[in-house]
C-alpha cells in the first residue's frame, strides 16, 4: 500500500499530465489500444457462468474440482473488486484525461485536472481504473493458483494497462491504483479460501 501510494503521488504530480498530453498529440490511430483495454469486458459474463455453473454443480451433489474452485474465486474476486472500486471512484471523484461522456470536464478539453471528492457522476470516475482493477482481480487469483502460467497472466495485465494508456482512457496513477485494488482483492480471496478450508487453489 505504501509503495502504491508513493507511485500514485509521484505519477499525479510528474507523470500523469505529460503522458496524457503525449498520447493525445502523437497517437492518432488508437484502434489497437481500444481493443487491448477491452479484455476485462468479458469478465462479467465469465463470472456469471462460473458462479452459476458451480451452484448447479453443487445442487446435484457434486464436489467442485480444483479448477472449478479457482474459477469461482475468480468470479467472486471480480465482483467484490467491482463493488469496492465503484465506491472508491465516487469517493475520489477524479476527472478524466479526455472528454468522452456528456461533455465531461477533462485535462485535454479544458485543462481540468484533479479530484472532486464525492462529486458523483460519470465525468468524475477516473480513479481508480475499473478496467485495471478488474483484470488484476482475476489474474491475481490465477497467478497464485497456477504459478507456471504467471508470464501469461502478467502479459494480459500489461496488455490492458497499455491499452488504457494508449487510448488515453486513464492516467498512469489511475492504473496503479486500480491494479492495487484488484491485486489486493484477489489475494484476499485466495487467502480466505485457504484459511476457511475451501477446496484451496494454492498449491503448498
Amino acid at each position: 500500500m505504501a509503495l502504491t501510494l508513493l507511485g500514485v503521488v509521484t505519477a499525479y504530480y510528474w507523470i500523469d499530465r505529460p503522458v496524457a498530453y503525449f498520447v493525445h498529440a502523437n497517437i492518432v490511430w488508437r484502434s489497437a489500444f481500444i481493443w487491448m483495454q477491452r479484455l476485462p469486458e468479458a469478465l462479467p459474463i465469465f463470472s456469471v457462468i462460473a458462479l452459476v455453473g458451480a451452484g448447479l454443480w453443487t445442487l446435484i451433489g457434486r464436489a467442485l474440482s480444483r479448477c472449478q474452485s479457482v474459477m469461482v474465486l475468480c468470479g467472486l474476486s471480480f465482483i467484490a473488486t467491482g463493488a469496492l472500486n465503484y465506491q472508491l471512484k465516487f469517493a475520489f471523484g477524479r476527472m478524466w484525461p479526455e472528454t468522452y461522456v456528456n461533455n465531461n470536464p477533462s485535462l485535454i478539453q479544458n485543462g481540468a485536472y484533479g479530484f472532486s471528492p464525492f462529486h458523483g457522476g460519470s465525468g468524475f470516475a477516473s480513479f481508480p481504473s475499473g478496467h485495471a482493477a478488474a483484470i488484476f482481480s482475476v489474474m491475481t487469483v490465477l497467478w497464485l493458483s497456477y504459478p507456471r502460467w504467471r508470464a501469461l497472466f502478467a502479459l494480459l495485465e500489461g496488455v490492458v494497462a497499455v491499452g488504457l494508456l494508449g487510448g488515453d482512457y486513464h492516467f498512469v496513477s489511475d492504473i496503479l491504483a486500480g491494479g492495487f485494488v484488484g491485486w489486493t482483492t484477489g489475494w484476499i480471496a485466495v487467502d480466505m479460501a485457504r484459511r476457511w478450508s475451501f477446496t484451496g487453489p494454492v498449491q503448498k
